[in-house]
């Protein structure tokens, strides 16, 4: 049956065409854009899978950024060190030939002294960007990648490098430091050391004085000193400030002229307790003192922990007499092992972070290889697809031009 309404033949080109026009449309954005998923609509699992891994991409780029700097950081370190036994190395020439008795020792200390200054030098200029891995202790993380597992929980994880000190200052003594460390607690009254204050107190007046008494060990020794006797009190096992304070109170307790009492903090945490000392005859300008003799001693082992550099014996070299030659002679290897140790441990932090740097290069290679496979179109493909969608649109344009050319034959019927 032929109808002048309804042309299933037109429709059926029409319907192929539009078919047709969709793939060359599909073809035509692959060849465009270079990719076959260039959005969530393409393929919305290898969309989210190819995201992901671009970002990580982006990701190790900016590690090996950060893998760059560690290295130039540890070079320098490294760099400075192997100079360091240069010159220690040196130092050990000058100190055997010091060993001679026909030698002009006092020249040859000359020497050594000069190269000591070279190695403060070298120390105190091999930084990078402000870090200094032979000065100080502890360490510096540099980044060395990110760890996906397969829930997707990514965690960094850090090459540690250790600082070695190479630092030639002396080393404080103990009996100094304690001294040095309670001169400081007088004017600064940290938290965490027993306030060391001062005070004059006339006939009739009233002075106020606090301990700062932080954490309380068993032989921690308190002590206020009035008009030069001492009144102290050790501490015993599970003694609080109350039981501090209420102990030096009864010592007061025994001056004649005057009173004392102790109040702690209503905030416990604060461990503080303020001594109030009434002089009511004693005499205009008694003077009266609080200190911690235990507080010193422990800002004494930070104070001599900070001063004491790797190469601190270094300060005390003096081949100037026999007896200094020999004992420098002693002392040298030490030092120069110290130096060596330091030039090894950098030399081997720097070919661990260089090896992760090309690997995370070579990672990177390989995700953009794996992420091309999965979004990027095969132009061999699209070209011939391509060419064989034009042909077939040439065809259906033709079909559809003689489906609707057909209702035409219909007015021979009425002729």
């Amino acid at each position: 049956m032929s109808s002048i309404l309804t042309n299933s033949s037109a429709m059926v080109a029409l319907e192929t065409l539009r078919g047709i026009n969709k793939g060359m449309n599909q073809v035509q954005n692959e060849i465009s854009t270079g990719k076959k998923v260039a959005n969530a609509k393409d393929n919305a699992a290898i969309y989210a899978i190819s995201t992901v891994m671009t970002s990580d991409v982006a990701s190790f780029d900016k590690i090996s950024d950060s893998l760059n700097l560690g290295s130039a950081t540890v070079g320098v370190a490294r760099a400075a060190s192997e100079k360091t036994v240069e010159l220690l190395t040196e130092m050990k020439g000058l100190i055997v030939a010091a060993q001679e008795e026909n030698v002009d020792r006092s020249k040859i200390q000359t020497d050594v002294a000069a190269l000591k200054t070279s190695i403060d030098n070298i120390v105190g200029a091999a930084q990078f960007n402000g870090q200094n891995l032979i000065k100080g202790e502890g360490s510096i993380n540099v980044l060395a990648s990110l760890d996906r597992d397969s829930s997707g929980s990514v965690t960094a994880t850090n090459i540690n490098v250790g600082r070695a000190s190479l630092e030639t200052n002396g080393e404080i003594t103990a009996a100094a430091a304690v001294t040095a460390a309670a001169a400081a607690a007088m004017s600064s009254g940290d938290a965490g050391f027993a306030v060391a204050s001062g005070s004059t107190v006339n006939n009739g007046a009233t002075a106020t004085v606090t301990f700062d008494a932080g954490d309380i060990n068993v032989g921690d020794e308190f002590k206020v000193t009035v008009d030069g006797t001492d009144y102290s009190y050790t501490s015993v096992e599970g003694d609080t400030i109350t039981e501090v304070a209420a102990a030096l109170t009864s010592s007061l307790d025994g001056i004649s002229g005057a009173s004392a009492s102790f109040v702690t903090q209503a905030d416990p945490s604060t461990n503080d307790t303020v001594l109030t000392f009434s002089n009511t005859s004693l005499g205009d300008g008694t003077t009266i003192t609080t200190e911690s003799t235990a507080a010193a001693v422990e800002a004494a082992d930070a104070v001599e922990a900070k001063a004491a550099g790797g190469l601190a014996a270094l300060d005390t070299l003096d081949v100037s007499t026999a007896q200094g030659a020999t004992d420098a002679l002693a002392a040298i290897d030490a030092l120069l092992a110290t130096a060596i140790d330091a030039a090894s441990s950098f030399g081997s932090a720097q070919k661990s972070i260089e090896v992760q740097d090309e690997f995370v290069n070579s990672l990177m290679d390989s995700m953009k290889v794996g992420i091309g496979a999965m979004v990027d179109a095969d132009m061999e493909e699209a070209s011939a697809r391509l060419q064989s969608l034009q042909v077939q649109q040439q065809l259906g344009v033709q079909a559809l031009s003689i489906a609707n050319q057909a209702p035409q034959s219909l007015l021979t019927l009425f002729r």
